[in-house]
Formats: structure tokens, sequence, C-alpha cells
């Protein structure tokens, strides 16, 4: 056998080899890739499924009873008599505005309306009437304290109702966190309009 041909042999050989090895990699390559736009596609999955409509529904509903609660308090700093709802009116509008805030900025960064369509009608959970705001509005020292602490403590418990019910339906965290807080905090401030109540 010749020199040459035996150097032809190795090339062909070598060329060969070099083309499969060269084949295999692209294959993995694109194994690589699919793999990687199943992850995309995944993770794009997982954020569009981030919250559902009982979170929007939720959030929509909550936003206009959170407003209500700060008018009512804004009244009772103003025409209230007693220290103590004046007092409570005050940590009321503290703790609801920025909830307002952080609810109406998670609806705008889902891409939905931040006001229900149509809920006129709906139960909005123990929210006062337009007959009631007027006759707050129309009261003055210790019968506003009444009506107020009355109105407020359906107020709340309308409010808490609600954010248990997202428990049950929802599935967003921060909508929870948000419903969490609600139950915590205005639990605690019906036990306390409830004992204003009493000795007024």
């Amino acid at each position: 056998m010749s020199t040459t041909f035996t150097v032809r042999r190795a090339l062909s050989a070598g060329i060969a080899a070099f083309a499969a090895l060269s084949i295999a990699a692209c294959s993995d390559s694109g194994d690589e890739g699919g793999h990687d736009m199943d992850s995309m596609d995944s993770e794009s999955e997982s954020t569009e499924a981030d919250f559902n409509d009982a979170d929007v529904t939720f959030l929509q509903m909550m936003i206009p009873h959170h407003e209500q609660a700060v008018d009512m308090a804004e009244l009772a700093q103003a025409q209230g008599a007693d220290p103590e709802v004046i007092d409570l009116a005050g940590q009321i509008a503290a703790a609801q505005q920025p909830e307002i805030d952080e609810m109406t900025g998670l609806l705008e960064a889902w891409g939905e309306p931040t006001e229900m369509e149509g809920h006129e009608g709906m139960d909005m959970g123990g929210m006062a009437t337009e007959e009631q705001m007027s006759e707050l509005q129309a009261a003055q020292g210790v019968d506003f304290d009444k009506l107020f602490v009355e109105l407020m403590i359906a107020h709340h418990e309308g409010a808490v109702t609600m954010a248990e019910e997202h428990h049950a339906e929802g599935q967003n965290a921060d909508a929870s966190v948000i419903a969490d807080a609600v139950i915590e905090t205005q639990t605690a401030e019906i036990a306390t309009l409830q004992e204003i109540q009493a000795r007024l």
C-alpha cells in the first residue's frame, strides 16, 4: 500500500469524524434551544396565571370600600366629639389609604381596570348607603360618634368577609397579603369600635 493512499484514507476518516461531531453538536444545541424556548413559554404562562378573576374582583371591590372608609374617617376627625373615636378614625385613614394605592398599583400592573363596571346593586360588604352617608355628614358631636361607630362596625365586618372569601377563591400572593392585613387590622378595630359603642 502506498504512503499517499494511506494519508488519503486517514484524511477521509478524520473529515468523516469531524462531520459526525459537528452534526451531534448541532443536534445538542438545537435540543438546548428547544429547552430554553420551553422554559420561556413556561415562565410566560406562569406570569399570566399569577392572578385570576377572583383577585381582580376582590381588589376592584375593595378599593371603593376603602375609599368610603377613609371618607367616613375624615368626617369623624372633623365632626366627632369622642377622643377615642377621633383617634381611631385617624388610624383607619392612615391604614387604608396606602392599601388603596397598593391595590390600584396591582390592577394597573396586571392591565386590569381599577373600577368594576356595573357594580351598582352588588353586595359591597357593609358599605353605607347614600342616605346613611348623608345622615352621617349632617350629624355632629355625640350623635355623629354613635352613627359613625354603628356604620363602621358594619363596614369593617363586610371587609373581613370579602377578604375571607378572597382566600377561598383568589390565587395572587400580593392580593392575599392585602386580604390578611384587612382581616387582622379590621377585626381588631371592630373590637375597639364595639367597646366604644358600649359606653357611648
